[in-house]
């Protein structure tokens, strides 16, 4: 049994794709907000997700990557996606940061 999850072997059909736009917005209840990350999957299949990081202490800016999962045969052809994410609980001191394959965009969050 492995206890550090840091060590587990990474996954295949899951990858960190690009973004090209992110951006943070009020949420409906006072003084929360939430997450918008679009942009252009290359598979028409691929299913898009925001996923935060794991930490045991809180960060300056918690890292929140956008990856791209395949199940099966792809479909290649560009598609848009729009993903949202409530940043309740995943706030670092100073905000949060986007991560995607080649880019990184951060933000600070009151």
């Amino acid at each position: 049994m492995v206890e550090n999850f840091a060590e587990l072997p990474t996954s295949q059909s899951v990858r960190l794709i690009d973004f090209e736009e992110a951006r943070v917005v009020p949420g409906i209840v006072p003084g929360t907000f939430i997450l918008i990350v679009s942009g252009t999957k290359p598979y028409l299949n691929m299913k898009v997700e925001l996923s935060p990081l794991v930490y045991i202490k809180r960060p300056e800016y918690w890292g929140i990557e956008v990856i791209g999962s395949m199940s099966g045969m792809g479909l290649p052809a560009l598609a848009p996606y729009t993903e949202s994410l409530p940043l309740d609980g995943i706030l670092g001191t100073k905000g949060i940061e986007v991560i995607g394959a080649t880019n990184r965009k951060t933000f600070d969050v009151p």
